[in-house]
């Protein structure tokens, strides 16, 4: 039966590091509670992010700084359209994007739009550590997944860091069979389109910190794979094939 998160996960407080210093990350604060109490797993294929095979989803970036983000103006209501040079300017936000693994929990914080999140685990919540030393993992078990109509989104690694995300193509009858896992490593970054579908980012290592470039109105629409499909998104962390 499906299920809201364990009272451990609210209620259990998670030491992590943000700009070289230990604070305290309360879990009760996160975005979302996460959906748990299923035990299926969706395998998705694992692929090595290029030029090529991005396309469609989004672009490699090398360059950050150069790199533009796309902004949707705002949808007509009715047949009259929305006046040029207005709906479209929100403009975009920017900030670091912090992951910590913290036993078999992923941990994340934006700072560029203040949001917190539980992104993950590496065993069914049920059995997994929430807190405590990074514990060797083979997977990631996402929840949910979402996109932006809003606008792009950019992913950079400050330090190189590799980092795997789920992707899918737009439509809001998404299937957890949809999606693929991309995995960018040689410090490179990832942008992705709006309305392209996008799990969590998962870090290879045990923290990252990226670059994160939106659109400031960051509307979110959710699929919750646990609730819906009754299961989970694995993610390999393995190198690509």
């Amino acid at each position: 039966m499906t299920a809201t998160a364990t009272e451990t996960v609210t209620k259990t407080q998670a030491k992590v590091e943000t700009n070289g210093q230990s604070v305290d990350f309360d879990p009760s604060e996160i975005s979302y509670i996460p959906t748990t109490g299923v035990r299926k797993l969706f395998e998705i294929p694992l692929l090595q992010a290029t030029p090529e095979n991005i396309k469609g989803y989004g672009e490699i970036v090398e360059f950050p700084d150069k790199h533009r983000i796309e902004i949707v103006r705002w949808p007509a209501q009715g047949w009259r359209q929305v006046d040029a040079n207005s709906g479209d300017q929100g403009g975009v936000t920017e900030g670091l994007f912090e992951f910590w693994w913290k036993g078999d929990t992923l941990y994340a914080r934006n700072n560029a739009v203040g949001s917190s999140y539980l992104f993950a685990w590496s065993q069914y919540p049920e059995e997994a550590k929430i807190d405590g030393p990074p514990l060797p993992r083979e997977r990631a078990m996402i929840w949910r997944a979402n996109y932006h109509p809003d606008g792009g989104q950019l992913f950079f690694p400050t330090n190189g860091e590799s980092f795997v995300v789920p992707l899918a193509l737009p439509g809001d009858d998404v299937t957890p069979e949809k999606f693929v896992a991309f995995r960018c490593d040689g410090g490179k970054g990832l942008y992705i389109h709006p309305n392209i579908w996008h799990g969590a980012v998962v870090p290879i290592d045990d923290h990252a910190r990226l670059i994160d470039r939106q659109g400031r109105v960051h509307a979110r629409i959710s699929v919750d794979f646990a609730k819906e499909f009754g299961g989970y998104l694995s993610v390999p962390l393995r190198s690509a094939d």
